[in-house]
């Protein structure tokens, strides 16, 4: 865990620093987090959990549509009744990567707000973890594939400005399929 912390701080303070010599090129870094909320067979064996993001995006100047792939750190606690007796502090961890296509709706030059949709394919690597696991009883984890689609909007403010956005994620796994919403506020840097 302090390992991510510090990879995520250093890709904070490298997003800052590089944000300026690429917005002339169009790219925008975002860094952000939130709530997740499960859903379905998930929420039936899961607590609200919480995220965070980073991503970066292409949205050529002049043109409504771009690109943004991102990766985010996921962790929901099991519910009580969901976990197994003598595991009190079991959490599912997902650690995902996605790419997408971006819809930018289009607004005036002086507008601040802007909505957005968004949608594409990822990589979910799914894990249950916790103390009280002994090291064989939860196994490793898994690696599967899923899609996700949403709606956010940006409030720009110069170079750098704020967003919120929803998200559905359905991964596909072998049973039934893991679904949750994460809603993110987060922080853009760069574009044009």
């Amino acid at each position: 865990m302090r390992g991510l912390l510090r990879g995520t701080a250093a890709l904070a303070v490298g997003m800052l620093l590089s944000a300026p010599a690429v917005r002339a090129q169009g790219a925008e870094f975002a860094l952000g987090g939130g709530v997740g909320v499960p859903l379905g067979d998930f929420d039936d064996a899961s607590k609200l959990g919480w995220h965070g993001l980073a991503a970066i995006s292409f949205v050529p100047e002049g043109w409504p549509v771009g690109i943004q792939f991102d990766g985010s750190y996921q962790q929901f606690s099991l519910d009580d009744a969901a976990a197994p007796a003598g595991f009190s502090d079991l959490k599912t961890r997902l650690i995902q990567g996605t790419g997408n296509v971006v819809f930018k709706f289009k607004s005036s030059e002086e507008s601040t707000f802007r909505p957005y949709l968004l949608g594409g394919v990822g990589v979910y690597n799914s894990k249950v973890t916790g103390q009280d696991d002994p090291g064989d009883v939860l196994g490793g984890g898994t690696t599967d594939f899923g899609l996700n689609a949403g709606a956010g909007f940006d409030f720009k403010a110069g170079g750098a400005g704020l967003f919120i956005e929803g998200r559905f994620h359905n991964v596909m796994t072998d049973g039934s399929d893991l679904q949750f919403i994460p809603i993110t506020l987060g922080i853009r840097f760069g574009g044009n």
